[in-house]
Parts: structure tokens; C-alpha cells; sequence
């Protein structure tokens, strides 16, 4: 049957007639300068090499290895369970979703303890450069700078060193993952993780727990009694976590070797799924489905059909609780709706006069300020959507630093794509492009960095992308180091 439909189309006029426009287009638009200036390899590794602060780093690092080889504390630590810097950092990634936000702290300082001993140790060690490092950095030093001119510092002090050390750890991560195997096994790890806290999260619908009245509009949608929250105190939260998992789950299925292998990442990703549609989050939804078209159109664009036919499909398939909620989004008769349109409202009028350097990082400065701008007097822990929440923290330099790293994140990871013929790198480069796309348009609706954990998470996903980018260039690898 199959094969008489696609025999009909191909020997259709119409079809072959949209088919040769469509790869006309295709042609113009891969051979654009615009395009090609795109997805060509990042230069600026021979001018980073040459910086002051390259330099400064050299410096520091001859000074270290110094010392330790004076001391013999190189030999002390050789084979010691603190240079394993891989297992340090892979520990901190894992438990981030499921450990308090202190103890994951704790190991993630533990993963920059050991990358530093290592350091110590090897006089021949480099950093690994990508053209995103030196925007990360200096995204952390604006966040602590934010601290100092902010409305409180004592109020922004403990945000705003966590957000800084959350963001340059990334470049831990990036410094640990050595080998191809090291970097499968992380992301394997991290799915696993995934799949933990959303049987939790399933477990919670099962026996009914409830959270609090005010994530749902009870005389809007009075047949829901239960969102799930799992182990991050928020349905949304939650949601933002599972989209940058899902997508890894996703190309685990296309890339496992053994049908065993396909079948518990068939199971992981439906799993999270349906952890997903138990969130009740909109945004979550709108991510996900936003990110599962990304994937599907990056793996083989005739996927944009199948894929209109599949959202069409989804109407006849949902409980009637979701197909409800999902409609009422732009409902302005929706508290949650009209919520979050006060508040932009108000931010929005508040950065008019907060524009340059934010109010500081933190709910306690944002809680200072707000209020004499709240519009219909709104009351607001945060600014409910990403961009203009960054832009409370640290102003419009952070916000311009922030959209650099994305559009480099976008370019390597892309670029890197256009380029691979290895089938693990490519389905990783395109878990990790549509896990991004996902959690940002969920973040047009949230506070995503609200969690520091999920924060944490985000810039953890955005080392993932990068290292997938350059995983051909690595060794094959054995154990972890």
C-alpha cells in the first residue's frame, strides 16, 4: 500500500512540480553568503592564544605546576580519586535534578577542584577553546559586577555569586570530557537522571499529590486536581528541566547499537513525556512540541509534513483536560494569562528607568523595585520571562552578552552539524539544537534560571552541544579519568 501512495505521488505532476521548487529553495538557501558565513568553522583560536588573558592564564598555570613539583604534591596526587575530574563533574550534572541546590554546589565545586589539580599536575594541559568560552566568562563577571551595583547587595549577593559560578562551570564541564566515551556515558547518565525524576513525578500523579492552589486557575480548569512537580517544587520548573533531557532520550533511540538498547530509550523518552503532559505547563508543551519539530526537520526536512499531520492528529488523541488547556493560551480571561501580562507590563515600565545596569541580581532586589511599577499592583517574585529577567539582573550588557552566546551556541553546534558524517556526533548536535530551541521558548513565558539547579542544568546542556560539536576530534577512549 505503501508503496502504490508513494509510486502516486512521485508520478504526480503537482508533487514533482512542488518537490523541484522546494529543492530550488534548498539550493539558494544552502548556497547563501548569509548562510555559508553561518555555518563555516569559528575562527578566533590563533587571536585567544594571543590575549592578555591567555597569557595570564600561562602564567598562572607554570606558577601551579611549579609549586606542586616543588612540594612533589604531583606525585602525592597521581592516580588520586580528586584528579578523576570526570567523575566529579559528571556527579554534579547528575545529581543537579535531584540533590538540594547546596549539595549540588558543593559537588560542582568539588568537579573545578579536581579540573584544577589536574592542571597542577601537567605542565602539557591546555584549555579547551571554544568561540563561546570567553562570552561565558564574561556573562559570570557581569553577574558578580551586577551584585555590587545593585539595589541590595546583601539581597543580590547569594544570587548573583550562583548564577557566576553556575555559568563559568560550564567551562568545567567542557574542560573534564575528554573522549568520546567519557561524553556518551555523561549524556547516558543524565538521561537516566531524567528518567529517575520523572517516574517520581509520575508517582506523584498516581497517588494525587497536590501542590499549591495557585498554579492552576481553578474556575478556568476545575477538572485539574494534580500537577506534577517531581523533585524541583514546580510543575514549570519541571517542564524546563525535561526539555532539555527529552531530546537526548530521543537520539538515544536513533543511535543505540543493540534493540535492547533502542527499546529502554523508547521506554526513557516516553517516560519523560509523559512526565511532560502531567506538568500541566503550557510553555512546557509549547517547548517540546517547538523542539520535537526542530529535531524531526533537522534529521530530514520531508519531516515538516509528517509533522503538520502529527499536530492535527495530536486534537483527537489528548485527554479533553489538555485539549483545554492548551487552547487557552492568549486567553486573557486565564489568571495565568492575564498574570503574566501585568508583569511584563510593569518590568517593562520599570526597565525604562533600570535599562543600564538592572536592579541586581535576585528576588529580594527585584521585590525592592518593582512594586512602584507593577502594573493593576501585581504582585511578582520575578519577571516571568527570561530575556527581560536577565535584563532586570544586569542590565542591557547582559542581555546582549547572553543573545552572543546563544548565537555562537547556535553556530558552532550548527556549523558542526552542516559538517559531520559521524552518526552519534550528528543525532547529539541535533538532540542538543532542539533541547535549546525547547527550553527557550518555554523561557518567552518563564523565569527558567529562577531554579538555580535548572540554571545549572542549562549551562550544563550548553557545554553537551559544544563538546558534541567538536566529539569527532576526540579520542575513542577508556575508562572515565
Amino acid at each position: 500500500m505503501a508503496q502504490i501512495i508513494q509510486n502516486v505521488l512521485q508520478g504526480s505532476v503537482l508533487c514533482r512540480a512542488l518537490a523541484a521548487v522546494g529543492r530550488w529553495l534548498g539550493r539558494q538557501w544552502r548556497d547563501s553568503r548569509i548562510v555559508t558565513a553561518f555555518l563555516s568553522p569559528p575562527r578566533g583560536a590563533e587571536q585567544s592564544t594571543g590575549s592578555i588573558f591567555y597569557k595570564l592564564w600561562k602564567l598562572l598555570h607554570r606558577l601551579l605546576c611549579r609549586i606542586f613539583s616543588a612540594l612533589r604534591l604531583d606525585r602525592l596526587l597521581e592516580g588520586s580519586v580528586f584528579r578523576r575530574e570526570w567523575f566529579w563533574c559528571t556527579l554534579a550534572a547528575v545529581a543537579a535534578p535531584i540533590l538540594p541546590t547546596m549539595a549540588v554546589l558543593g559537588l560542582a565545586m568539588l568537579g573545578l577542584v579536581s579540573m584544577a589539580l589536574n592542571f597542577a599536575c601537567d605542565r602539557e594541559r591546555e584549555l579547551v577553546y571554544t568561540p563561546v568560552d570567553r562570552y561565558i566568562l564574561l556573562l559570570a563577571a557581569i553577574y558578580v559586577a551586577a551584585v555590587f551595583l545593585s539595589v541590595t547587595v546583601r539581597g543580590s549577593l547569594e544570587g548573583g555569586v550562583l548564577t557566576a559560578f553556575f555559568v563559568g562551570w560550564s567551562l568545567v564541564l567542557l574542560n573534564a570530557v575528554h573522549t568520546k566515551k567519557e561524553l556518551d556515558r555523561l549524556v547516558l547518565l543524565l538521561v537516566c537522571a531524567g528518567v529517575a525524576v520523572s517516574l517520581y513525578g509520575c508517582a506523584q500523579y498516581v497517588l494525587g499529590v497536590t501542590g499549591a492552589a495557585a498554579w492552576v486557575d481553578s474556575d478556568m480548569f476545575s477538572s485539574i486536581t494534580t500537577r506534577v512537580y517531581a523533585t524541583l517544587q514546580n510543575p514549570n520548573v519541571l517542564a524546563e528541566y525535561l526539555l532539555l533531557v527529552i531530546p537526548f532520550a530521543a537520539a538515544g533511540v536513533m543511535t543505540a547499537r543493540r534493540w535492547w538498547g533502542r527499546v529502554l530509550y523508547v521506554l526513557a523518552f516516553g517516560v519523560m513525556c509523559v512526565c511532560m503532559l502531567l506538568t500541566m505547563s503550557r510553555g512546557g508543551w509549547l517547548g517540546l512540541l517547538f523542539a520535537g519539530a526542530v529535531f524531526l526537520v533537522l534529521i530530514d526536512r520531508r519531516f515538516i509534513l509528517l509533522g503538520l499531520v502529527a499536530l492535527a492528529a495530536l486534537y483527537f488523541v489528548l485527554p479533553e483536560t489538555v485539549i483545554e488547556r492548551f487552547t487557552s493560551i492568549g486567553d486573557l480571561s486565564d489568571g495565568s494569562t492575564s498574570y503574566r501580562l501585568s508583569i511584563w507590563l510593569g518590568t517593562v515600565s520599570m526597565l525604562k528607568d533600570y535599562w543600564l545596569c538592572g536592579v541586581g541580581p535576585g528576588v529580594a532586589a527585584f521585590n525592592m523595585v518593582y512594586p512602584a511599577y507593577s502594573f493593576n499592583s501585581v504582585a511578582a517574585p520575578h519577571a516571568h520571562n527570561l530575556f527581560l529577567q536577565i535584563m532586570c539582573d544586569c542590565g542591557v550588557c547582559g542581555l546582549v552578552v547572553f543573545l552572543i552566546i546563544l548565537f555562537l551556541f547556535f553556530r558552532v553546534t550548527c556549523g558542526a552539524l552542516s559538517r559531520e558524517t559521524d552518526r552519534v556526533s550528528r543525532y547529539g548536535l541535533i538532540a542538543a539544537i532542539s533541547a535549546m530551541c525547547g527550553f527557550l521558548v518555554q523561557s518567552m513565558t518563564d523565569h527558567s534560571f529562577y531554579n538555580y539547579r535548572v540554571l545549572l542544568l542549562f549551562w550544563i546542556f550548553t557545554a553537551v552541544g559544544l563538546l558534541y560539536a567538536r566529539r569527532t576530534g576526540m579520542r575513542e577512549g577508556g575508562g572515565a579519568s
